[in-house]
């Protein structure tokens, strides 16, 4: 009778562990991701969370820029993160920070920048660099972003086209708000960003990417946070999304996937 009740009491045991082994395996996998790569996320992010049974918990901000939101403000002012998904050399400046763990970081996806108009006005010829010179001295407002798109616009692309001066007194960074929205409410008659960002937005129509002589491709790339709690669980989110069974989604975006196992 005595060693009846040892072996329930045995298999009690082992079942309780399993059951806690199994609870323990389903990790919150906090994540930290801009813009570019946010379309194709939020539809894949279910996929993931399904297949593993982890929870993913996520905060939108730019990868750059001292707004409340950033995402280097965000890690400044110590929100927890796990995973850190934004413009590759903003990725590369934080693991030189100490902020996400060397040897992590792994290239996702390649982003042309494209140009928006509100929905019903005319499209401008962007054929070319002379033809969008033109298009830009026509308008009375363009908007860009505080992000790299925006950083490249207006410190190399207008030096380009040599129109600087002349966008002094028309264009104007936005920040954190995605530039389709200001564009959708007629604040901005031009606006430039990732066409990954401006295509999720209502009220728009994207004119297309930059002219080839122009184009600046952004890389979006993934990394491990170095104060990640779930680390494994953030590698596998990663892997996700870089994976074949992701592509589909982020080609669908409006984003070039870079083939897996690319890293920085």
């Amino acid at each position: 009778m005595r060693l009846s009740a040892n072996l329930r009491a045995l298999t009690l045991a082992t079942l309780s562990a399993f059951l806690l082994s199994a609870t323990a395996s389903a990790a919150e996998v906090r994540v930290m991701i801009s813009g570019g790569l946010s379309a194709a996320y939020k539809a894949l992010v279910p996929e993931f969370e399904r297949t593993t049974g982890n929870k993913v918990l996520t905060a939108y901000g730019p990868s750059m820029g001292t707004t409340t939101n950033a995402i280097p403000v965000r890690l400044e002012r110590g929100e927890p993160a796990d995973v850190l998904i934004m413009v590759g050399y903003a990725l590369d400046d934080l693991v030189k920070k100490g902020k996400v763990t060397a040897g992590t970081s792994v290239d996702l996806v390649k982003s042309p920048i494209g140009v928006a108009v509100k929905s019903g006005t005319p499209k401008p010829d962007i054929s070319t660099a002379d033809a969008l010179k033109r298009a830009l001295l026509a308008v009375k407002t363009v908007a860009y972003s505080d992000s790299a798109s925006g950083v490249y616009v207006s410190t190399e692309m207008f030096d380009k086209l040599g129109i600087k001066e002349a966008m002094q007194g028309k264009a104007r960074k936005i920040p954190a708000t995605p530039v389709g929205e200001i564009v959708a409410h007629g604040e901005a008659e031009i606006g430039f960003q990732q066409m990954s960002e401006l295509k999720p937005v209502q009220g728009i129509e994207i004119v297309g990417p930059l002219p080839d002589e122009l184009q600046k491709i952004t890389v979006f790339s993934a990394g491990i946070a170095s104060v990640s709690k779930e680390p494994e669980a953030g590698k596998a989110l990663i892997k996700f999304l870089a994976s074949p069974a992701a592509r589909g989604e982020i080609v669908k975006s409006g984003l070039d996937p870079i083939p897996a196992g690319t890293t920085n």
